[in-house]
């Protein structure tokens, strides 16, 4: 067990990652060292390639690291087996990413009830949709839903559990400027109001301007993290 202040909720030392392809190593992760702290919205920036998704999926428990530890309040993920990563996962993460993976022949509700059904003390599947402002859309089906409506019900769904830890993956990536904007909106709400730990992986630089963090990503190494002392909210961002 790791000791850590009470409001650490990650912390990884010396996280490596490498792929291998027949004879050719892929090094996705280089020594990467970080703390995530409750109720902090940290923005991923760095190019394709840039280990960003790696580092994501490994503190998801979705993937593990070929070398280093990453601790989830005290307990390390690396020496966790698959059950326990499982459980992990189920109670504690929500997951966004850039396609939606809704299924098509359920409503929004049932979509946001199907993990609600499994959740050891989930919010009922209309409140969650009334967070991201979707109240109105509740009995609609995936095809009679806009794409940033599409990703406001997959968001829906991955608070519905009251995640600790909400990691998303290009949330906007599929987005237009106005469209992503409300997505971002829907993020900025549930980090505010259910203080839930976000992380946003983004190539877009003017989304960094939402975080308190933002940590660059270059060749598997955290090259630079930058504060924003005033946060720019999501309403004012354009791209």
């Amino acid at each position: 067990m790791d000791p850590q202040p009470n409001d650490l909720v990650f912390r990884a030392r010396d996280l490596s990652k490498v792929y291998r392809m027949g004879d050719v190593e892929v090094h996705a992760l280089r020594g990467v060292d970080l703390d995530l702290r409750a109720g902090e919205f940290v923005v991923l920036l760095g190019p394709s390639g840039s280990g960003k998704s790696t580092l994501l999926n490994i503190l998801g428990g979705l993937d593990a690291p070929s070398g280093g530890h990453v601790w989830y309040h005290g307990e390390d993920l690396v020496d966790a087996d698959d059950a326990r990563l499982t459980a992990f996962r189920r109670e504690h993460v929500g997951f966004v990413f850039q396609f939606y993976n809704l299924i098509p022949s359920l409503t929004a509700r049932e979509n946001v009830a199907i993990v609600t059904e499994i959740a050891a003390a989930p919010m009922r599947p209309e409140d969650a949709l009334a967070i991201v402002g979707l109240s109105d859309r509740m009995d609609h089906f995936p095809a009679q839903l806009s794409g940033g409506q599409q990703q406001r019900v997959a968001i829906a769904r991955a608070i519905a559990k009251r995640p600790a830890v909400l990691l998303c993956d290009e949330p906007t990536g599929a987005l237009d400027s106005a469209t992503g904007v409300l997505v971002l909106q829907a993020l900025e709400r549930i980090n505010a109001e259910l203080g839930t730990t976000t992380v946003v992986i983004t190539h877009n630089a003017d989304i960094a301007r939402m975080a308190h963090r933002v940590l660059h990503l270059a060749d598997g190494r955290i090259a630079r993290v930058d504060r924003n002392a005033q946060r720019t909210p999501a309403r004012e961002l354009h791209w």
